[in-house]
């Protein structure tokens, strides 16, 4: 499985790719080695250039999020192989909520047809081979306040060299607001 690692504004990240689409996403991480570390341990290999275009298109849409801009990631193929089906249906349900919505476990475990499968479904975000393209930062335990995650989101950031700052928001669950 080849890889390729590219420059952010947050540091060096990387993906990896079949022909059926993105296998792994690694997130910024300090430096070029150990993002390459990183991506080794699964077996990838370095890719040879150009890249292919689902490639070039995962590269410009993840330098775009990570400057701060809407980027097309709902778009980007993956390859839902790599993964159990249980885990590929909950990838693909949370890929349906929108920036600036969240969901608990629990409506997620629901949507899919699986009440009371809320702690699998943390399981799942837990393994989560493309974060950010399957937002698993949306996924909030029952209870949980949005500005809590963002906080955390924004101190780990933070610590990655972002200048962002966090927003208050109040929590809009996205199955609460909508109709399926």
């Amino acid at each position: 499985m080849p890889y390729h690692i590219f420059d952010t504004a947050l540091g060096p990240c990387a993906i990896a790719w079949s022909e059926d689409g993105l296998t792994r996403v690694q997130l910024p991480d300090a430096t070029h080695a150990k993002t390459e570390a990183r991506m080794q341990r699964n077996r990838a290999v370095p890719a040879s250039m150009p890249l292919p275009d689902l490639a070039s298109e995962a590269v410009r849409s993840l330098q775009s999020y990570f400057m701060g801009e809407a980027a097309p990631l709902e778009t980007l193929t993956l390859d839902e192989t790599i993964v159990t089906a249980f885990n590929a249906s909950i990838y693909r349900a949370l890929r349906a909520v929108p920036r600036g919505m969240t969901v608990t476990y629990g409506e997620l475990a629901r949507h899919i047809g699986r009440p009371g499968a809320a702690r699998a479904v943390g399981m799942a975000m837990g393994r989560n081979p493309w974060p950010v393209i399957v937002p698993c930062h949306r996924v909030l335990a029952s209870g949980s306040s949005s500005s809590r995650a963002i906080a955390s989101w924004a101190r780990a950031t933070r610590s990655a060299g972002s200048r962002r700052r966090a927003e208050r928001r109040p929590r809009r669950s996205f199955w609460r607001t909508k109709v399926w």
